[in-house]
């Protein structure tokens, strides 16, 4: 496919919100038809990767706390914790999650197919436009006063 080109001006007249909008659909809707193929729920791709990269520092209290500013489905965070623990995916060992070999074996498919999308999102696109994209888009959320930081990916201390 060809993308139309168009110029500077007719772009910049364009509303962010319909592009930021567009994007986050088709993004995130490549994400959830791929983990479905896993049967998880994005929340359940979160869970399995926060415990992954910090093993045994992650409790309930303080992953849904981490896990629930990304959520935009009203996620019930036990039921995701519920039904991981039944498929043998996760345990809990003095009070903190760990992946079992099974969970691991299903991130790690889980993370290939997302390779995949991410492959697909990032094509015909160089290292240095996408960061220059999230620059800018940073710059949109601080505007508006929201955090532009980015994401924390190890517990706060105290929880």
């Amino acid at each position: 496919m060809t993308v139309q080109e168009y110029t500077t001006e007719q772009l910049a007249a364009q509303p962010i919100g319909y592009w930021s909008g567009a994007t986050m659909r088709h993004v995130v809707g490549g994400i959830r038809a791929e983990l479905a193929v896993e049967h998880l729920t994005q929340p359940h791709w979160w869970t399995l990767n926060q415990v992954a990269g910090a093993p045994g520092a992650w409790g309930r209290a303080r992953l849904t706390d981490q896990l629930a500013p990304f959520d935009d489905q009203d996620t019930d965070f036990e039921a995701v914790y519920g039904d991981l623990i039944a498929r043998g995916w996760l345990t809990e060992e003095s009070g903190t999650f760990v992946l079992t070999e099974a969970g691991e074996a299903g991130r790690l498919r889980a993370k290939e197919r997302l390779n995949g999308v991410n492959e697909r999102v990032h094509k015909g696109i160089t290292p240095r436009e996408y960061a220059a994209t999230l620059n800018v888009l940073r710059r949109m959320i601080d505007n508006l006063g929201g955090d532009s930081d980015l994401p924390r990916t190890t517990p706060r201390a105290g929880r």
